[in-house]
């Protein structure tokens, strides 16, 4: 059989109509899965502008599907309610103009309830298309299900991280979902893995679901590098914290020392001091800052500035995904529900911890490939418009499924965000 052969198959299983719908099931019930801990209270505050209520979550990823496929290739569709669409647009600009962003924790009505009927709704909808619209509907249609699939896995994933900010500003300090807790590992040194220069291809060949800006597939220089072969522990940054990192100008960059300042960073988000001792805020409740952890919720600024303190540097984008070459994605992913980083076990010599724990911080800005282009029409608002002031993160989280996450995957936010599962790998 031929590699064409294979590919072809390969493609026509993944948009078979059986295929996708089954995807599209399991992804919309483990969003409800997700969900389940909360009180009907959690559902509806938004505790700062970069998160958004969980419940405005539920809606907008429906709104997805009701926008991009049912209105657009469904004939007849009626909407459940046609000012969802004012509601609980993100920030597509060409499907019209979306309520405040910064206002959406205000918004008591649509209630609770009646946001899981929207989406119960657009559920019968869409599976009802899938299953019965003509074969050239479906063959374009097919993808754009396709990309809405892991839109809400993107949510689901900031669904986790936007509650937790949320529960992190009770004084209760709440237990989304309680788990045991071990950190009885003994890590040694840092280990570096040599990678020597050459020039490689970076970028998605385009045989599994891919984002825009993943593509197109393109060459670069790498020069000779050292990587290091896991992240960097709660012990190693609480080093760092010890020796005046925090007060120490010379380490940041200008823009991260007017942030340390004015927002009195003294420790990682979620971080605080407890007889004594440093706890952190997890979605298990507060505990112990366990030492052999990789340290998370840390900004660009603060990986950066660790890294200069070790007279080291964060990777590049490039040199990250050259590194991480063809290996198993495998790791502590959201399926596990552990909802935090572990303790690495592993003892195998090479590198460790490339997917799952914690996003991994690069120095790359997020910017276009050479040759970019974004998809036509609204979806190409999706990644292209962001392409400024932000820099790229790899390798997926706790908070990531581990069907969601490849090795060109490109996650993007802006240099002081902290309530994203965000770490530390070195490079020098």
């Amino acid at each position: 059989m031929s590699e064409i052969t294979t590919k072809q198959e390969t493609r026509n299983t993944r948009f078979s109509r059986e295929n996708v719908e089954l995807q599209y099931l399991k992804v919309r019930e483990f969003t409800h899965k997700i969900v389940e801990p909360l009180e009907t209270e959690d559902f509806v505050i938004q505790p700062m502008e970069n998160t958004s209520p969980a419940k405005w979550h539920l809606a907008h990823t429906s709104w997805f599907f009701e926008t991009f496929v049912l209105e657009k290739y469904q004939r007849g569709f009626e909407s459940l309610h046609p000012q969802y669409a004012y509601f609980f647009n993100s920030y597509y600009l060409q499907t019209g103009v979306p309520f405040s962003r910064a206002n959406r924790g205000l918004l008591s009505r649509p209630t609770v309830k009646e946001v899981f009927e929207y989406r119960e709704y657009v559920n019968e909808k869409v599976v009802d298309f899938i299953q019965n619209c003509d074969d050239k509907t479906w063959e374009e249609a097919s993808k754009v299900v396709e990309i809405g699939i892991n839109h809400e896995q993107q949510h689901q994933e900031l669904i986790l991280t936007d509650i937790k900010y949320l529960l992190a500003q009770n004084p209760l300090l709440p237990v989304y979902k309680e788990r045991e807790t071990t950190d009885s590992e003994t890590l040694g040194e840092l280990e570096w893995i040599t990678f020597e220069e050459c020039i490689v291809e970076i970028g998605n060949k385009g045989d599994e679901f891919t984002y825009d800006n993943e593509h197109p597939v393109h060459r670069t220089f790498i020069q000779n590098f050292e990587l290091a072969d896991r992240l960097i522990t709660n012990k190693e940054f609480l080093e760092f914290m010890n020796d005046g990192g925090y007060e120490r100008s010379e380490l940041w960059l200008d823009e991260g020392w007017s942030k340390v300042k004015s927002e009195e960073w003294k420790a990682p988000l979620y971080w605080f001091i407890r007889d004594g001792l440093w706890f952190n805020f997890t979605l298990s409740g507060a505990r112990k800052a366990a030492l052999n952890e990789p340290v998370t919720h840390i900004s660009y600024y603060e990986a950066d500035a660790f890294a200069r303190w070790k007279e080291c540097r964060l990777p590049t984008e490039q040199e990250w995904e050259y590194a991480c070459g063809e290996r198993e994605i495998n790791g502590n992913f959201v399926e596990r529900n552990t909802f935090h980083p572990l303790v690495l076990k592993n003892s195998e010599s090479g590198l460790k911890q490339m997917y799952g724990d914690v996003w991994e911080w690069t120095q790359s800005s997020y910017s276009p490939y050479p040759g970019y282009k974004p998809l036509p029409g609204a979806l190409g608002e999706y990644n292209g418009k962001f392409m400024a002031n932000q820099y790229v993160l790899r390798g997926g989280s706790c908070a990531t499924s581990n069907s969601h996450i490849r090795k060109t995957y490109r996650n993007f936010f802006h240099a002081d965000a902290r309530w994203q599962f965000s770490g530390i790998r070195l490079a020098k």
